[in-house]
């Protein structure tokens, strides 16, 4: 099970697509039941990853669950109170997610001037500390998945996008910006089955979770299990199925004490045979439709496409593997829900 552990509502940004903050009414910006009560939750072989707002901003509370809760620990930050936590802390933590948009004029543009800086000094703080540290990118309109995505996988040991489809007004060429995108995803995909073919496997999670149903690993509905294998813990204890989904009705399971798990996902996805694939892709998104029906079609189209490219190229993965020159090991990933939702 992944408990999303929110240590507070507060944000010390206030990123363009995001808004910052939760209004404490709905996400508190202080926790207010007792460790105890997530120690008696937690059991052997459990995720708790930490988010936030910023989650940093509680460090008291982090360090508190650290040191009495065992568990598999993972954290969502923004990076810019990274060197906050003491380095005894960061070692425990097998992923770190740290929020990075591709490159500098990009991520500064969307996240705040001289952000970019301030994520390379905690990846630089990080490295070799932690097992698996990942760039978790926002893919916006000033995005190019090809170029950013490229520029962070040197960086990384894993690079995930999530696009910018769900919390925003819908862009005004999007169906544009849609195309090039999909000539992104070709050209990615491309450069990452030649890059394996040289002997080198980069970590583009989103091409591992999906190909990785190919190589046995059975993808949930929804992909991030959310509701599912993985709820979210608010500071007051309420427990949602989604992390995001704070105001929203649908989301609400119970609280720490007492909660249900479900599936939200109905049709038109679950009989739709790319499923096994995306897994209905974002729960939130599914939901919500801000975009309307013709907007969320659009954006399953663009999932359809990156699924498609990656069969396409999975002949020559197969011939590699035939070969013993790649192992379907290194093709899966991740190896447990560790907060990275798979599909953008």
């Amino acid at each position: 099970m992944l408990y999303i552990v929110l240590t507070t509502g507060k944000c010390n940004l206030k990123c363009r697509y995001c808004g910052g903050s939760f209004e404490p009414e709905f996400v508190p910006w202080k926790v207010s039941y007792p460790v105890s009560k997530l120690k008696k939750l937690v059991k052997p072989g459990d995720i708790i990853c930490f988010y936030g707002g910023e989650p940093l901003l509680n460090l008291e509370f982090i360090r508190e669950v650290m040191d009495s809760v065992e568990a598999t620990y993972v954290i969502q930050t923004n990076g810019t109170l990274v060197h906050e936590l003491e380095e005894e802390y960061w070692k425990r933590f097998d992923t770190v997610l740290l929020s990075v948009d591709g490159v500098k004029e990009v991520t500064d543009y969307y996240r705040g001037k001289g952000i970019y800086d301030k994520v390379m000094s905690a990846r630089e703080f990080l490295k070799g500390k932690v097992r698996d540290l990942v760039a978790r990118m926002a893919l916006s309109e000033r995005g190019d998945v090809y170029r950013d995505v490229k520029h962070l996988l040197p960086l990384f040991d894993h690079v995930h996008w999530q696009l910018d489809v769900v919390w925003s007004e819908r862009w005004e060429n999007f169906s544009e910006w849609k195309e090039r995108y999909k000539e992104g995803i070709e050209k990615l995909a491309e450069f990452w089955i030649r890059e394996m073919e040289k002997g080198k496997v980069w970590g583009i999670a989103p091409f591992q979770g999906i190909l990785r149903v190919e190589y046995g690993v059975e993808n949930l509905t929804p992909p991030c299990e959310a509701g599912v294998n993985s709820v979210a813990i608010l500071p007051n204890g309420k427990v949602i199925s989604c992390p995001i989904a704070v105001r929203e009705k649908w989301a609400t399971l119970g609280t720490i004490d007492s909660f249900r798990t479900e599936c939200g996902i109905g049709e038109p996805c679950t009989s739709c045979p790319y499923l096994k694939y995306c897994g209905g892709r974002c729960l939130y998104a599914y939901k919500e439709r801000y975009w309307g029906e013709e907007g969320f079609k659009q954006v399953c189209e663009i999932t359809k496409h990156t699924i498609n490219v990656l069969l396409n190229i999975k002949p020559r993965i197969d011939e590699l593997i035939k070969k013993g020159a790649l192992s379907k090991k290194e093709l899966i990933y991740p190896e447990y829900n560790n907060s990275v939702e798979i599909i953008p």
